[in-house]
């Protein structure tokens, strides 16, 4: 500056316009070199970045070029530089230093922000594709880190356009802490709520969630800082605030996927007039049964000599011990059920009755499918309760309930035959097709 000062008083300017024009000319020189080394910078260093990053194996490097955050430390070396330079360049002009610094200051919180966005978004990527991150609620993190850059940021603008410093701004802001607390209540409960989440691995994307008070049954697509977004099976999209899953509590059948097994529990009413003992003509057909041969000679072995042993005979139906179509029936669904191949056989499997109402006895079968997949679900299901009342007439047992049309009709057919073609009052009222 010296030198310029010097140049310009040889040709014999003033004083004051000597010192105006050499801060001109340091100003344009500086203005050169700042525009420069960003150029070089970005041509340069980055592109040596984006080539070395396309030839290494790791993700990481890719993402990060990709959201731009290299080209963004790039653009803080402008600001970087003018606040050096402000005080060379205008030396003579002491009262712009300080509004020179203080927009290099603004301009560089700005570019700080921007990288640091750019950063977490590249780490947010990142860690949807790791395996090791499923677990956190990286993206909740995240969100508070942004909350808090922002507010960092919008600290040291205000305090520069106040001209007071940060730390001066931050002692006052001890009297808004209620107003804080009252603004970002949602987003301080769901950072408690996620870190909550995380650490007791309670929900993660994809798992099923059910949550009845908020019409959520379904998959889990995004956790954020606020809220839990559930897409139902009716690919509508729920949203629950993050604290109430803590607060209110949910299911979640993850464990039933990664248990293998998704259970079944389904009840037939079972007509208690048509259970009975089997004689020798059931017996005698369910001995062809596959599934009861071993069971049948088993049985009747046992019962035999416990009627030997008690004196029993076959003409005291009281006192003996006799086989019955409704417990052979339950026996032979365990059989069929233990050898499906779509049932879980290491997991419960229990064929029990349940108290008998005036709509018969409600036969249980509880289960665990191997298919966990809804659909395929339904079809073992569903496979399952249509062998079990088509073959219920192979051992004399029915099903009940509350009679319809047909049952009256079939009724009044057969009490109409019965009376031999005879016309009574009754049969003008009883359809005879």
């Amino acid at each position: 500056m010296k030198t310029l000062l010097d140049f310009f008083l040889s040709y014999g300017f003033s004083s004051a316009n000597a010192s105006l024009l050499a801060t001109i000319f340091a100003a344009l020189l500086a203005l050169v070199v700042i525009v420069a080394l960003e150029v070089s910078t970005k041509r340069v260093l980055l592109g040596f970045i984006s080539r070395f990053a396309a030839k290494t194996a790791t993700r990481l490097d890719d993402i990060l070029v990709h959201h731009n955050v290299f080209s963004g430390l790039a653009r803080l070396v402008p600001p970087v530089l003018l606040h050096l330079l402000s005080d060379p360049v205008l030396q003579f002009f002491p009262d712009l230093i300080p509004i020179v610094k203080d927009v290099s200051v603004l301009w560089l919180t700005g570019g700080v922000i921007l990288v640091s966005f750019s950063a977490l978004d590249a780490l947010l990527e990142y860690s949807s594709t790791h395996p090791s991150f499923s677990r956190l609620p990286v993206k909740s993190f995240i969100q508070v880190i942004k909350s808090l850059a922002i507010g960092i940021g919008l600290i040291v603008v205000i305090s520069k356009l106040l001209g007071t410093s940060p730390i001066v701004f931050l002692s006052g802001l001890g009297a808004f802490t209620a107003v804080l607390l009252l603004v970002f209540k949602d987003s301080i409960l769901g950072l408690v709520a996620g870190i909550q989440l995380s650490a007791n691995n309670l929900v993660r994307v994809g798992d099923w969630i059910e949550m009845p008070k908020y019409g959520a049954d379904g998959d889990v697509i995004d956790i954020s800082l606020v809220t839990v977004s559930v897409q139902n099976w009716d690919k509508t999209i729920s949203t629950i605030p993050a604290y109430a899953l803590i607060s209110e509590g949910f299911k979640n059948w993850r464990g039933m996927s990664e248990a293998g097994g998704r259970r079944m529990k389904r009840s037939v009413n079972i007509d208690m007039t048509s259970v009975r003992f089997c004689d020798q003509k059931m017996l005698a057909e369910l001995r062809e049964v596959r599934l009861l041969k071993e069971y049948l000679a088993q049985k009747e072995r046992e019962l035999a000599e416990w009627n030997a042993e008690m004196g029993a005979g076959e003409n005291s139906p009281v006192n003996a011990r006799r086989l019955t179509n409704f417990g052979t029936f339950r026996a032979y669904l365990a059989a069929y059920l233990g050898s499906h191949p779509k049932v879980n056989s290491s997991m419960t499997l229990i064929i029990r009755h349940l108290q008998p109402t005036a709509e018969g006895i409600p036969l249980e079968i509880y289960l665990f499918s191997r298919d966990t997949e809804w659909a395929k679900y339904e079809q073992v299901q569903a496979d399952i309760m249509d062998h079990v009342l088509s073959v219920l007439p192979w051992f004399d047992l029915r099903v009940f309930q509350s009679p319809g049309g047909f049952d009256i009709n079939h009724a009044g057919r057969y009490f109409a035959e019965s009376l031999g073609g005879r016309t009574t009052r009754t049969d003008s009222a009883v359809p005879m097709e």
